[in-house]
């Protein structure tokens, strides 16, 4: 799963740079963690898959904000869509209009990547006994 978290936050325009695989794996083995325990389940099933991956990008884009904010200053959000509309959640992403800015922007787009796909989640729930 590493290689192809690596592979999707590149293609957000964010370079790699040395140190960040260790923060990577923490931030897959969280979300593996959060799956696992709110699933029931002993492993990722496969269509949680690409969620897990945006969810890990989600948790390592918001430390970097947290502790590096520099490092991710360059993160190009002109690739997001204007607006993502899933029953009746709305996300919109307001780029090139001057509506909201970068910092609100990066918000909204970490608070996706960590929320998207959650609902899909009791596809997959095991009871517990």
């Amino acid at each position: 799963m590493l290689e192809r978290v690596k592979e999707r936050l590149e293609s957000f325009g964010y370079a790699l740079k040395e140190g960040d695989e260790v923060l990577l794996n923490f931030s897959i083995q969280k979300v593996e963690n959060t799956i696992k325990n709110d699933c029931h389940v002993s492993s990722i099933p496969d269509g949680l898959a690409n969620i897990a991956i945006d969810m890990a990008i989600g948790e390592f884009l918001t430390t970097k904000k947290t502790f590096s904010p520099d490092e991710i200053a360059g993160l190009d959000l002109d690739f997001a869509v204007k607006q993502i509309q899933e029953g009746d959640t709305n996300t919109v992403f307001a780029t090139g209009e001057g509506t909201l800015t970068p910092e609100q922007r990066l918000t909204a787009f970490l608070n996706y990547l960590l929320t998207h796909g959650r609902d899909e989640f009791s596809c997959y729930r095991s009871l517990r006994w």
